[in-house]
């Protein structure tokens, strides 16, 4: 359950929907090619998750149903099947979950560009979508409260990658570093 003195931001999540969505996120993660075909169209919240050997310095909760693989990133959208299909599987500059990876995966030898901001190169932009196919899976539970519930399950869990709605002592400097070196690496 979650405590209500938690709340700094005057979302208020019903605790129940948001055990419901937890149960949903915490099930077995799916393979992208998988989740893109089972994903609806609804708002709702979703978690990306990976194996403890992709950026192993990064800790996060271990999957309830699968237990090799941890929590990395808790998203929400009005449309699931828009936000992860058209935004964070294909491009850069309308994903901070993909400039996030794209900011620890810069020494790999990922190119950005300037265009109104830094995305990356087209090539690279591909390049990023196998690995997240290679290395991610997804779960993901439909609800009308996204925004709520999100902002509950992030200050409850601190997901390594997400940084807005973290409390600062559980921000993770390699990803604050990561995230400054990809903004920092085109110009205008």
């Amino acid at each position: 359950m979650i405590n209500p003195e938690l709340r700094d931001d005057g979302l208020h999540a019903d605790p129940e929907r948001t055990d419901e969505a937890l149960r949903l996120l915490s099930g077995a993660p799916f393979a992208l090619d998988v989740a893109s075909k089972q994903l609806g169209r609804g708002s709702g919240v979703y978690a990306w998750w990976a194996a403890h050997s992709v950026f192993p310095e990064l800790s996060g909760p271990a999957n309830d149903e699968v237990p090799s693989l941890r929590l990395l990133y808790l998203g929400r959208a009005t449309s699931l099947r828009g936000r992860i299909l058209r935004n964070h599987l294909r491009r850069s500059g309308s994903s901070t979950l993909r400039r996030t990876l794209a900011g620890l995966l810069l020494s790999e030898g990922y190119r950005t560009t300037w265009t109104d901001r830094v995305v990356l190169v087209p090539e690279d932009e591909a390049r990023l979508t196998r690995w997240m196919h290679a290395n991610l899976r997804l779960t993901w539970a439909e609800d009308p409260e996204a925004e709520a519930i999100e902002a509950d399950l992030v200050r409850r869990f601190h997901p390594p990658l997400n940084v807005s709605g973290v409390r600062p002592e559980h921000v993770q400097p390699a990803v604050v570093a990561a995230k400054a070196a990809y903004n920092a690496s085109s110009h205008p």
